[in-house]
Order: structure tokens, then C-alpha cells, then sequence
């Protein structure tokens, strides 16, 4: 998976939508998704992000992107069944969704934690993945071979000291990724649902994370988009209910 070598077509005609879609591995993600032929919907909070984003991907001659201003720590459940109605009327199916937004919070002992911080990490990293991926469910149906993919974290298979809420946080995705695994796995459905983790990239929140580490020894995004490709792609099917990793342990 992680030498895959994905067709050049892999992705056409597809529907993606991407979360964190502005800057690190978001961003990537969606360049590469539409550089192989996939039509991708960026979602993020930041307006002007994504719309670098979209005139990289408009400039390179891929599909055009459509823009989705999105503030997981403020939407509440309808603005989510709008966005369902919308991509319905637009493009009436979603073949694929990366749900790559989240945010590190304080690393801190949980007896000094912020409840307040606590509840914002949570909301945004498995709280907003729960409710989109509620919306969007309808959605993947109407592919006849759709993938949700969730960002995992190391520390979110194995807890360690002081990653306080982003470490639950993780922890809860991947416990709602193994709960929908389980519910959509038949042909009614045909909707494959992995926790993929991205391991010590080269990033902004990596950067924020472990400030005194050389952030030169970490892998860019675009070396882990192999599987990312893979996991998106038809080449993927039957892969479902898996913890995986982009980078060699």
C-alpha cells in the first residue's frame, strides 16, 4: 500500500470530499485525489486556504473543485444536512470522504487540562467526524464503491502521557471508524470504512507538537499519498474495518 502506484485515471468521475483541506496533509490529499481525475470538495475553515487550493488544482487542469467553508467547532447538525442537500442537488452521490481536520489542544496532565479546550478538541476531532459522517452516509450509498477514511494518530491506538484530549479524541475515531466498518458492511451499502495514521510528517501541527524536533527528518505529505491513493481507489475494495499506517513502523 504504501509503494502503491496509482493509475493515472484512478479517481475519475469520482466525488471526494476532503476535510482540513487548506494546509498539510489536507491539502496534498486533495491536489492528489484531483490530479487523478476525481472532482474534490474542500472543506475547511479557512476561506482562504482552500481557495489557494482550488486555483492550484484549477490552474493544473483538473477537475474543478467546489469550497466548502466549514468551522467544525461551531456547526451544528443542520448545517451538516444542508451540506448533504447541497452536494444531493450538485452532484448527487459522494464516492469518498478524508477526514483529515482536527486540532491538538493543550498537551498538558489531564488533572491541569481545560475542560473547555477539552470539549473544543473533542468536538472538532470526533464529535464533527460523527456528524458529517451522518450526513454523508446517504451520500456514499449512491456510490457504487465508496471509501471513508479516518486520520488516526499513534497516539490514538496507544495512549501516552500528557496528549490529553487529542489522544481520546483519536481513540473515539477509531472507535466510531470500527462501529460504521461493521454497520455498512454489506451489499446494500458497499461503503468500506479504515482509520489511516499518518505517523511524524512534516506539518504544522507536527511542528507545534514537538517544537525542538528538525522538522526536516519528518516525510512531506506528498510522500505518504500512496495510500492514500490506494485507500480511495477501486484497488482498495474489500479493504475494510482496518487500522492502517502510511509509514513503516
Amino acid at each position: 500500500m504504501q509503494n502503491y502506484q496509482a493509475p493515472a485515471d484512478l479517481l475519475k468521475d469520482r466525488i471526494i470530499m476532503v476535510t482540513g483541506a487548506g494546509s498539510g496533509i489536507g491539502r496534498t490529499a486533495a491536489i492528489a485525489y484531483a490530479a487523478h481525475g476525481a472532482t474534490v470538495i474542500l472543506v475547511g475553515r479557512t476561506v482562504s486556504k482552500l481557495e489557494s487550493v482550488y486555483d492550484e488544482i484549477e490552474n493544473a487542469g483538473y477537475p474543478k473543485p467546489a469550497i466548502v467553508p466549514m468551522n467544525f467547532d461551531g456547526a451544528a447538525m443542520k448545517d451538516y444536512e444542508e451540506l448533504a442537500m447541497t452536494l444531493e442537488d450538485n452532484f448527487g452521490k459522494l464516492d469518498g470522504l478524508l477526514h483529515n481536520a482536527a486540532i491538538l489542544g493543550d498537551r498538558s496532565p489531564v488533572e491541569l487540562s481545560d475542560p473547555e479546550k477539552w470539549a473544543k478538541v473533542m468536538q472538532v476531532n470526533s464529535t464533527a467526524p460523527f456528524l458529517l459522517s451522518r450526513a454523508m452516509i446517504p451520500l456514499l450509498r449512491k456510490s457504487g464503491d465508496a471509501s471513508l477514511i479516518f486520520t488516526s494518530s499513534s497516539v490514538g491506538r496507544s495512549a501516552r502521557a500528557y496528549w490529553g484530549a487529542y489522544a481520546v479524541s483519536k481513540f473515539a475515531v477509531e472507535g466510531l471508524s470500527q462501529l460504521l466498518a461493521d454497520e455498512l458492511d454489506d451489499e446494500r451499502n458497499n461503503i468500506r470504512v479504515n482509520t489511516l495514521n499518518p505517523g511524524a510528517t512534516r506539518t504544522n501541527m507536527r511542528a507545534h507538537a514537538y517544537p525542538a524536533e528538525n522538522p526536516q527528518q519528518n516525510p512531506a505529505p506528498e510522500e505518504l499519498m500512496p495510500i492514500y491513493l490506494y485507500l480511495m481507489g477501486r484497488d482498495s475494495a474489500g479493504i475494510n474495518g482496518q487500522q492502517l499506517d502510511a509509514q513503516p513502523k
